[in-house]
């Protein structure tokens, strides 16, 4: 998609800081962090949302999380992280191409959402 800045990055349109890429996915840091460590992890190929991935696309959706994981270790979050995929309107997202956040850092982050 010509207007999806994922697609540009992935097009190399767009420079990223990347910390891992492959035929399939890249894994950057987020140009906004949220903490220490707040990576994104990305298909290639364009998928608009979660919602929007179907079987085809299982195996690299089971990749992201891997290595999105890896990476996140290795970026300093030895002690935990939290995994986020925001879907849809409702869900906040607000690049539609489909991408996992991998957050954290050397401390606790806040609670994901109030009780």
């Amino acid at each position: 998609m010509s207007d999806c800045i994922f697609c540009k990055i992935v097009a190399g349109q767009l420079p990223a800081k990347k910390v891992f890429e492959d035929e399939d996915l890249i894994v950057f840091h987020d140009i906004n962090p949220v903490a220490p460590v707040h990576l994104l992890a990305i298909p290639k190929k364009h998928i608009e949302s979660l919602a929007a991935a179907d079987g085809e696309d299982a195996l690299v959706m089971g990749k992201l999380l891997h290595v999105g994981s890896r990476m996140a270790i290795e970026q300093g979050c030895t002690d935990g992280f939290r995994t986020l995929i925001n879907t849809g309107r409702v869900g906040r997202q607000e690049v539609y191409h489909l991408h996992v956040h991998f957050v954290g850092g050397p401390d606790v982050l806040p609670p994901m959402l109030k009780r």
